[in-house]
């Protein structure tokens, strides 16, 4: 979800190698989302242990971390807090959408029809509390720290790249361009070593690495943050998903620029408000988000946690996760020595 910036900004193409040595934080409800939508059978049915419970978002934090730390990349994932009314006024409407695109995909899946099935299959994902716990739980016994937001973990983020935090991040790894809105210096999208990924249609395009700079996106397009925060308003956030109708990113950019005072932009003939959320309220809360400045700690791998979540609780194949247990420690001795070395 959130404002989609494609079709006005280009990133910097980046292997993962360039981006080692960074801590990197990631909008963890983001990637959780993300794995529990693409990490599915080719019918759509998500990864699931013998009692039903879906295991995607596991593989896919399991996987993709041992990936990272590997780059010596040092994730730092961010969790949401309170939601803000904002978004709670939008939480209905999405839960009816998941509900009837799960219907949808229960129909396709019975007449046959595979790849549109696998489409409504991932507008169905559904995030649960329980799946959240138990991801913290996988990712401390893998020594990665993690981070609670005092609400939108996006705005947590983008906060913890500024020179303000206390610790130094490189940059937010989200699929969401949101974080720029939230002011993130920088955002890196598609932070995987995966060169494809399957679309809604259960075909395949490639993907690739890319860093975008916040200076740059407002040096290119000639607008302040502010005014990028209004033409995200007008295409479409995550508080008001739908935007305003007919006005898309080339067009919002045209109308921010024509006018230097919030008000006078939303009088203008194009703009016809129908969010529930007032424009006034989205402005001041991504101008202004709760954020806050606490560190965050590199803890110890735990190899019987581990074990204990992904193969007593939920039935992943003991061998391969000692074999990816064995590659983490591997990344992380070889990171500690590469530290030494300097010291």
């Amino acid at each position: 979800m959130g404002v989609d910036l494609g079709d006005l900004v280009e990133g910097d193409e980046v292997t993962l190698q360039e981006l080692g040595d960074e801590d990197i934080a990631i909008d963890a409800m983001n990637v959780l989302y993300q794995f529990l939508s693409i990490i599915r059978q080719r019918d759509g049915t998500p990864l699931k242990d013998s009692s039903g419970n879906i295991t995607s978002h596991l593989s896919g934090l399991f996987y993709r971390n041992i990936g990272l730390l590997e780059n010596d990349i040092r994730p730092v994932y961010v969790f949401d807090g309170k939601a803000p009314d904002l978004k709670e006024k939008e939480s209905a409407k999405r839960k009816k959408k998941r509900e009837e695109a799960r219907e949808e995909w229960k129909k396709l899946k019975q007449e046959g029809k595979i790849s549109e099935a696998y489409s409504k299959a991932t507008q169905s994902s559904k995030l649960t509390g329980d799946m959240v716990k138990e991801s913290k739980e996988l990712l401390e016994a893998m020594g990665i720290p993690t981070v609670q937001a005092p609400s939108e973990g996006e705005a947590q983020a983008a906060y913890m790249t500024s020179e303000e935090f206390s610790s130094q991040v490189y940059a937010v790894g989200s699929q969401d361009w949101d974080c720029l809105l939230f002011g993130a210096e920088k955002m890196v999208k598609n932070l995987t070593q995966r060169k494809t990924r399957k679309t809604s249609g259960g075909g395949k395009k490639d993907i690739s690495t890319k860093v975008i700079r916040l200076e740059s996106v407002l040096e290119n397009l000639n607008i302040s943050h502010e005014k990028l925060v209004w033409m995200g308003i007008l295409v479409g956030t995550d508080f008001n998903p739908k935007g305003v109708h007919g006005i898309g990113p080339k067009t919002g950019l045209k109308l921010v620029k024509k006018y230097d005072n919030f008000e006078e932009l939303l009088d203008d003939e194009k703009v016809d408000w129908d969010s529930e959320n007032s424009p006034h309220v989205i402005r001041d809360f991504f101008m202004d988000p709760p954020v806050e400045n606490k560190d965050y700690e590199v803890g110890d791998i735990d190899k019987e946690q581990i074990k204990k979540i992904l193969v007593d609780e939920h039935e992943f194949s003991e061998d391969r996760i000692e074999s990816g247990i064995k590659d983490l420690e591997e990344a992380l001795e070889s990171r500690q020595s590469g530290l030494n070395s300097f010291m």
